[in-house]
């Protein structure tokens, strides 16, 4: 592959390498590049047009919701909607799923969980912030409404998950269990080109990457883990640099290519951790692993993770694969210790 192979052109060349290459998937992955196109557009002009701001209600996670939020949910949910290989679809921004009524005769075969604006609360501030997808295929008959039980697979079962990240470029990386590859917009033609082919996290990274002001309330082992980041050593090249946006996407795609951890642990004002298992965690940590790093929960696999509700959270450990494995190693050291 060249750097000139469109994102469709790739995708069909590879369909070989899907369990079930029927065109299908094709179409799907094509649905969500042309939604990430709109709201591409719409992200380039937000100080130019009336779409910063809160929408003036809050979503299902109790957060303020943004008009880039709503825009962007709708955007992707039309889109993915309309050609009718998804029979349903379930976002952050929504209380409950989405089932898509049958196109023609069509029998949908996958569903979709979305963040479609990860990092909004930036937007105003010009950071990057970026849209996080999830692929299944679907566990219930193919000629009945998707139900509950088709988006509550564990993290393993993924078809397909990406993202794409908006920002002084536009990029869309994503994996179907054969690697990750990247795909960068190129707004003269109007196609995600592949830019960054058969994307490894290094095995070691210099870079961590967490939102220090909960320091006090992180767990023990998550402490002294970050202090050893900070330590001195010449030989491990620390300390470590601090990294941290604010936005997963954009922190997470910084350590897929220069190597690192990010962490959101328990103990924040979130108790079980902020991130959601379903949108953010499980996309993340398949293209984690697909590159050579590692997702964890500080103690279990992420992707092994037996989800019970939509909008379940928990404590999330990415990246470079040596950094998770230490950063479990202090969390065992210090689970039975108090403060």
């Amino acid at each position: 592959m060249t750097i000139g192979t469109t994102l469709g052109e790739f995708i069909i060349k590879k369909q070989a390498d899907f369990p079930h290459a029927t065109g299908e998937l094709t179409n799907l992955l094509s649905s969500i590049s042309l939604a990430a196109k709109i709201v591409n557009r719409e992200i380039n002009q937000a100080g130019l047009s009336d779409i910063l701001g809160a929408m003036g209600r809050d979503n299902v996670q109790g957060e303020e919701q943004q008009k880039l939020d709503w825009f962007a949910n709708e955007k992707f949910k039309d889109a993915l909607a309309a050609r009718g290989e998804v029979c349903g679809l379930a976002s952050e921004e929504e209380d409950d799923f989405v089932a898509f009524d049958p196109v023609s005769e069509k029998k949908s075969k996958y569903v979709v969980l979305i963040d479609p604006l990860d990092g909004s609360s930036n937007i105003d501030v010009n950071v990057s912030v970026g849209t996080i997808f999830s692929i299944y295929r679907r566990i219930t008959p193919s000629d009945q409404p998707a139900t509950l039980a088709d988006f509550l697979q564990p993290g393993y079962r993924q078809v397909a998950a990406g993202y794409v990240i908006y920002g002084s470029s536009t990029m869309l990386v994503y994996t179907t269990g054969q690697g990750v590859n990247g795909f960068t917009l190129d707004p003269s033609i109007g196609y995600f080109c592949l830019s960054h082919p058969d994307m490894k996290l290094p095995e070691q990274g210099y870079c961590y990457s967490v939102n220090e002001g909960h320091y006090l309330k992180f767990p023990l082992g998550v402490k002294h883990y970050i202090k050893y980041c900070q330590a001195v050593d010449e030989q491990d090249k620390r300390p470590y640099t601090s990294r941290y946006i604010g936005s997963l996407v954009a922190d997470f795609h910084r350590n897929l290519l220069k190597g690192g951890i990010y962490m959101y642990p328990s103990g924040t004002n979130a108790p079980k951790g902020k991130l959601r298992l379903l949108y953010e965690c499980n996309p993340i940590a398949f293209l984690a692993e697909q590159a050579g790093g590692k997702a964890s929960t500080g103690r279990e696999r992420i992707l092994a993770l037996e989800p019970e509700e939509l909008h379940q959270r928990t404590p999330f450990y990415v990246g470079s694969r040596f950094m998770v494995d230490k950063l479990e190693e202090f969390v065992a050291q210090y689970s039975d210790k108090s403060e």
